[in-house]
């Protein structure tokens, strides 16, 4: 069974055409890599996934659900870590989580214990009264995605949680993702700028540059195909070396840019 489903996907933003009729499916349960360079139109897919955005054209559906038709569904079924923090940093560990639940609607005996089981399994049951302000970088990423996790959602989507932590704690968080995966059978969908990353753990990995899907294997297949002997190498070559500019998401950037064009 498939937990993603993406067909002949657009997204116009006047004359700018951000994705341009992609399709991919992800499977349940499993590992899937979403890359690309800035600005190929990879946060506007996410965002349309995500049900932040309406497509322009096409279909997506989310464990089954179309994204566009019930959209409440949709966000029922998942899970989202974002690339910046968004903790209340004013707020405990426990509260954070408490609060999160409160909002899904879980019941109280229920919350209670899934916010145990989630602590623990990201180690921080014991730091669960601090402040999250006096928590590390990776001690936040690993509460984000306990908090992710707590209303038992069948999709995580992953916004390059990694970014800016030292390997260490890069590690740590991956080895987390992995074993969820496979002990709940959650189906992850990632992002990531370290392809080393998507290399090492992702089950199969697609490429989009300048809104269109170049490609969807598994590394080795795709290390294969290009004649290389790492993704990084791999991606470089089909995306090309030239420098990009930083993804543009809203429809707000892309109005600007726009704007910017006709000066």
């Amino acid at each position: 069974m498939d937990s993603i489903i993406v067909e002949h996907l657009s997204k116009k933003f006047g004359s700018i055409v951000a994705v341009d009729d992609i399709s991919f499916n992800v499977k349940e349960g499993e590992v899937f890599a979403f890359l690309g360079p800035n600005g190929a139109g990879k946060t506007t897919t996410i965002k349309i996934l995500t049900t932040l955005l309406d497509q322009t054209s096409g279909k997506v559906s989310l464990n089954g659900v179309d994204t566009k038709i019930s959209k409440d569904a949709v966000r029922e079924g998942f899970g989202i870590v974002f690339q910046d923090p968004s903790l209340d940093e004013e707020l405990t560990a426990y509260e954070n989580m408490e609060f999160h639940g409160i909002l899904y609607h879980i019941p109280k005996d229920l919350l209670k214990k899934r916010i145990e089981e989630l602590l623990k399994f990201v180690e921080l049951w014991d730091r669960k009264d601090h402040f999250v302000k006096t928590f590390s970088g990776g001690m936040k990423r690993r509460l984000e995605i306990a908090r992710g996790l707590l209303h038992y959602p069948k999709v995580l989507f992953l916004d390059e949680p990694t970014t800016g932590l030292d390997p260490q704690t890069r590690n740590h968080i991956w080895s987390y993702i992995v074993e969820l995966s496979k002990n709940e059978d959650i189906t992850v969908f990632f992002t990531t700028h370290y392809i080393e990353e998507a290399e090492k753990i992702a089950q199969r990995v697609a490429i989009i540059d300048h809104g269109k899907i170049l490609t969807v294997e598994t590394p080795k297949e795709i290390m294969k195909k290009t004649k290389t002997k790492n993704l990084e190498d791999a991606f470089i070559k089909l995306t090309g070396n030239n420098l990009r500019d930083e993804d543009l998401g809203t429809a707000d950037q892309l109005k600007n840019r726009m704007r910017m064009r006709r000066r």
